[in-house]
C-alpha cells in the first residue's frame, strides 16, 4: 500500500486504504442478535413498520459500537441514539404538518445546529449524524405510528444493542470481572506501548511509538471514563484498574524522556512493562521485575517508575484520578461558535438543506413515482459531508461505489430470497458485518445499503435498488459542490481551531513545568501533559485529513503539518525537562538550547501558516540553572 500510496494522489490513495486488524467477534455476535431479531419479532407480532424503525435504531447504534470499555459504550451509542430519536420526533412532525418550503427551512437549521454541535468531539459528532439522518427518515418514510412511538422504538432498538454490549461476555475474556474486560486491555495497551517505545529509543521508529503511547493512553483515558452513577470508582476491580493506569503514566513520561535523549537503553529495562501488561490484562501479580540501569536522569525515573508500578500492583493503590479535566459549558460554548462550529456549521447546514430542497422537487414532481422515499438524498447528503469518514473526494467516490456494489447485490438477493424471512435473515447478515465492514467506508456503505433496502421492502415498498443509485450520485454531487464553495467561513477552519488550541496546552505544560513552584505537583503535570498530547494528536488527525483533500482544499491547510511537528518537539522536550527538573532540580543548557529554538521555530511557523498569537500567550523562556 505504501508504493500505491506514493504512485497515486493523496486523495486518491486514502480511498483505496483499509483499517486492518483482528476481526471484532464480540460485535460481530452482538450485530447479529441486534437488527435482524428485532424486525423478526415485529413481522410475527404483526408490527412490521415498529421492527423497521426499531432496526433502524440498532443499525445506526451497531456503527458507533467500537472497540472499548462497556462504560465508554454508554456514552458511546447511547447519546448518539437519543439524538436520533430528537430528530426522528421533529422529522416525523414536521413531515406531517408543514409544507415543503416551511419543511426545507426548518431541516437546514436543524443542520447548522448538529453541524455545530459535531465540532466538540467524536460523541457530539456521531449525535449529530443521526439527528439528521432520523430527521430525514421520519419526514419521509411512511410509516403508520404517531411521531412519539417512533422515537420510543427507535430508542428501543438503540437500547437493545446497548444492553447486549453491557450484558455479553466478549470471547476470550476469561481473567478477573468480565464486565471490565474492554479496560484491562486499554491499560494493557498502554504498558505494551512503553515498552514498544523504549524498545524504538536511539532508532527511527521512536516518534511513531511515541505517537502510538499517546493513542493507548488516549483510549486507556477513555475507557475508564465513561458515565457512571457515582463520582468514583465503586468497586475493587475498578479502583485496582485505575491505580494501574496512573501507575503507567510515570513510565510514560521517563520513556518519552529517554526517546528524546536518543540514547538506546538495555534490553531488559523492556522487560517490566511487557510484564505488567501481561499482570493487568490476565489480573496477576507481576512477580519480580528487571531494573534498568540508573545512569541518567530518565532511566533513574524509569526504575522509579517501575518500583511505583510494581508497589501498585501487587499492594493495591488508591490514585483513581484519570488526569483529566471535565470540559465547562464555557469551553463547550467556544468550540461550537468558534471557526471550527461555524465552517463545518455552515457546510452541514447548505449541504443538508439543499439535499431536502432538491429531493422535495423531484418528490412532488412525481420523480419517484408512487413511492415516498425522497429521505434517501438529505440522508446520503449527511453522512458524505462529515469529514470523519475522510476527505471529501474519497467520502464521495466511497459512498457511490459502496452504493452501487450494495444495491446490485440486494437486486440479487431479493430475486432469490423468501419474502419475508430472507429478508430478514438479510438484515441479520448485514447486521453482523457492520463492526467489519466499518473499517473501510465503501464496505460500511455496501452492507448499510443492502440492510436498509431490506427493512424498506419488509415495510411494504417495492424494491428502490436502482433509484437509490441515481439519488445517491445527485448527493455526491451536492456535497461536492457546496465543499468547494469559497464563501463558507474561514477554510481549514476546523485544522487551525484544533492547532491552536494544541498549541495553547502546549504553553500551559511548558509554563507549568519551568515554574519552580509548580515542578512538585506531579498529578497536575500529568494532566496538563496528558491534554498537550491529546490535542496534539487530535490536531495531527485533522491536518493529515486535510492533506489527503483534493488540492483546492488541501492547499488552505498548508504550513500547518510542520507547526504540528514543531510542538510535538516541544512537548517531547517539555516532558524530558521535568524529568530532569525531578532528578536534579536544575535544567541543562541541551535542554535550554532546545526549548529557546523550539520556541523561535513555533513562532515562525505560527505566523507563515496564518495561526495568531493571542496577547499574553508568549511562551516562556527557560534560563539554565
Amino acid at each position: 500500500m505504501s508504493r500505491l500510496s506514493a504512485a497515486v494522489p493523496p486523495w486518491l490513495a486514502h480511498a483505496l486504504r483499509a483499517q486492518r486488524g483482528p476481526v471484532p467477534w464480540s460485535a460481530v455476535v452482538r450485530g447479529a442478535l441486534a437488527a435482524g431479531p428485532l424486525l423478526l419479532v415485529a413481522v410475527l407480532s404483526g408490527r412490521t413498520s415498529v421492527g423497521v424503525v426499531a432496526a433502524l435504531g440498532a443499525m445506526l447504534a451497531g456503527i458507533n459500537d467500537r472497540p472499548g470499555s462497556r462504560r465508554a459504550a454508554v456514552r458511546r451509542l447511547g447519546v448518539p441514539a437519543l439524538a436520533g430519536a430528537g430528530g426522528l420526533l421533529v422529522g416525523s412532525y414536521a413531515g406531517q404538518h408543514v409544507g415543503a418550503v416551511t419543511l426545507t427551512l426548518l431541516l437546514t437549521v436543524l443542520g447548522l445546529l448538529a453541524g455545530a454541535v459535531s465540532a466538540v468531539g467524536p460523541v457530539a459528532s456521531g449525535a449529530g449524524t443521526q439527528l439528521l439522518v432520523a430527521a430525514a427518515i421520519g419526514a419521509g418514510m411512511p410509516l403508520p405510528e404517531p411521531g412519539w412511538q417512533r422515537a420510543v422504538f427507535f430508542v428501543g432498538g438503540a437500547g437493545w444493542l446497548l444492553v447486549l454490549r453491557l450484558a455479553l461476555p466478549t470471547p476470550g475474556a476469561t481473567a478477573g470481572d468480565y464486565r471490565f474486560d474492554g479496560e484491562r486491555d486499554a491499560v494493557g495497551g498502554v504498558y505494551d506501548a512503553v515498552a514498544a517505545l523504549l524498545e524504538a529509543v536511539g532508532g527511527p521508529d521512536a516518534p511513531g511509538r511515541r505517537v502510538a503511547l499517546t493513542a493507548a493512553l488516549d483510549h486507556a483515558q477513555d475507557a475508564l471514563g465513561g458515565p457512571r452513577l457515582r463520582s468514583y470508582a465503586s468497586s475493587a476491580a475498578e479502583r485496582r484498574l485505575h491505580a494501574q493506569y496512573a501507575a503507567a503514566l510515570p513510565l510514560a513520561e521517563a520513556a518519552t524522556a529517554l526517546a528524546w535523549a536518543g540514547e538506546a537503553v538495555p534490553a531488559r529495562a523492556v522487560e517490566g512493562p511487557r510484564r505488567l501488561a501481561v499482570a493487568v490484562r490476565t489480573s496477576t501479580h507481576t512477580g519480580p521485575l528487571p531494573a534498568p540501569s540508573r545512569s541518567a536522569p530518565a532511566l533513574r525515573a524509569l526504575d522509579d517508575a517501575l518500583l511505583h508500578a510494581a508497589d501498585t500492583f501487587d499492594r493495591g493503590g488508591d490514585d483513581s484520578a484519570l488526569h483529566t479535566r471535565r470540559r465547562t459549558a464555557t469551553s463547550l460554548a467556544r468550540t461550537v461558535l468558534g471557526s471550527a462550529g461555524r465552517e463545518y456549521g455552515l457546510r452541514v447546514a447548505l449541504c443538508f438543506g439543499a439535499s431536502v430542497a432538491v429531493a422535495q422537487a423531484l418528490h412532488h414532481a412525481r420523480w419517484y413515482g408512487s413511492h415516498s422515499h425522497w429521505y434517501w438524498l438529505p440522508a446520503t447528503a449527511v453522512f458524505l459531508v462529515k469529514p470523519d469518514l475522510g476527505p471529501l473526494a474519497s467520502r464521495v467516490i466511497c459512498r457511490a461505489a459502496g452504493t452501487v456494489l450494495g444495491a446490485v447485490l440486494f437486486a440479487g438477493f431479493a430475486a432469490l430470497l423468501p419474502r419475508p424471512a430472507g429478508l430478514v435473515a438479510l438484515v441479520a447478515l448485514c447486521g453482523a458485518l457492520i463492526p467489519v465492514a466499518t473499517r473501510h467506508f465503501a464496505a460500511q456503505t455496501a452492507v448499510v445499503t443492502v440492510l436498509v433496502l431490506s427493512l424498506v421492502m419488509v415495510g411494504g415498498e417495492p424494491g428502490a435498488s436502482w433509484s437509490r443509485i441515481g439519488e445517491t450520485l445527485l448527493a455526491c454531487a451536492i456535497v461536492l459542490l457546496v465543499g468547494h464553495l469559497p464563501a463558507l467561513g474561514q477554510r481549514g477552519g476546523g485544522v487551525r481551531a484544533r492547532l491552536t488550541h494544541a498549541a495553547e496546552a502546549a504553553h500551559v505544560y511548558l509554563a507549568h513545568v519551568l515554574d519552580d513552584g509548580t515542578t512538585d505537583d506531579r498529578a497536575g503535570r500529568w494532566t496538563l501533559r496528558r491534554e498537550a498530547y491529546r490535542a496534539l494528536a487530535e490536531a495531527r488527525a485533522s491536518i493529515d485529513l486535510a492533506a489527503a483533500e483534493l488540492p483546492a482544499l488541501a492547499r488552505h491547510a498548508e504550513g500547518t503539518d510542520e507547526v504540528a511537528a514543531t510542538l510535538e518537539r516541544l512537548v517531547d522536550t517539555t516532558t524530558a525537562c521535568a524529568v530532569q527538573l525531578d532528578d536534579t532540580g536544575r535544567l541543562t543548557s541541551q535542554h535550554t538550547e532546545r526549548i529557546t529554538a523550539l520556541l523561535d521555530e513555533l513562532a515562525e511557523g505560527r505566523e507563515r501558516a496564518g495561526l495568531a498569537v493571542k496577547e499574553g500567550q508568549a511562551l516562556p523562556v527557560p534560563l539554565a540553572g
